[in-house]
């Protein structure tokens, strides 16, 4: 049986994080984890823009910066999608082919604005296989609306009071240990 697994929360509150220390501790049991992370860029401890890192190869861009003078702004950011297309689309791909587990960080209003990545997302939830990805909270997109509707994700908040413990109900999640 393949888990998908959505981890949804408010901005800062550590979905990522989350989702780090769960792939660490599915690596520990011997899972092969691929796919894309959303890290934060920071100067100054100020959040000025976001990397995409490939799971797999540790290869990273930054695909939105606050300096970055691009068509597609989201909030304070300009955003490269060709980037995003190049390390993120490529991870997945490379996930989708060579994983166990692949993971998709984050689904939110940035990465949706490429159509590649919209598509890449929609074969992956269709695949059997077991799968992570964090979501924006509130957003309206259409593809993060289909996904909260589908039956065959489980969506878990991740809060200050539970993101410690989470990661070890989603590996018994994963490792078909756990069910409510």
């Amino acid at each position: 049986m393949y888990v998908k697994i959505g981890l949804s929360g408010l901005p800062g509150v550590g979905k990522t994080t989350t989702l780090i220390r769960t792939i660490e501790m599915l690596e520990e049991e011997g899972y092969v984890v691929g796919g894309m992370i959303t890290e934060e860029v920071k100067e100054n401890n100020k959040r000025v823009g976001f990397y995409v890192l490939d799971w797999m190869t540790k290869d990273k861009k930054i695909f939105a910066h606050k300096d970055f003078d691009t068509k597609i702004r989201v909030g304070r950011y300009g955003v490269d999608i060709s980037v995003l297309e190049e390390v993120g689309i490529r991870a997945l791909e490379t996930a989708m082919e060579k994983a166990d587990i692949i993971v998709i960080d984050e689904i939110g209003k940035m990465e949706v604005e490429s159509k590649k990545f919209v598509k890449v997302v929609r074969e992956i939830l269709d695949m059997d296989k077991h799968l992570i990805m964090t979501l924006h909270k509130k957003s309206r997109n259409p593809l993060l609306q289909e996904i909260r509707r589908r039956d065959d994700i489980r969506m878990l908040e991740v809060t200050p009071i539970n993101r410690n413990l989470l990661p070890f109900k989603v590996v018994k999640l994963i490792k078909g240990e756990e069910s409510d």
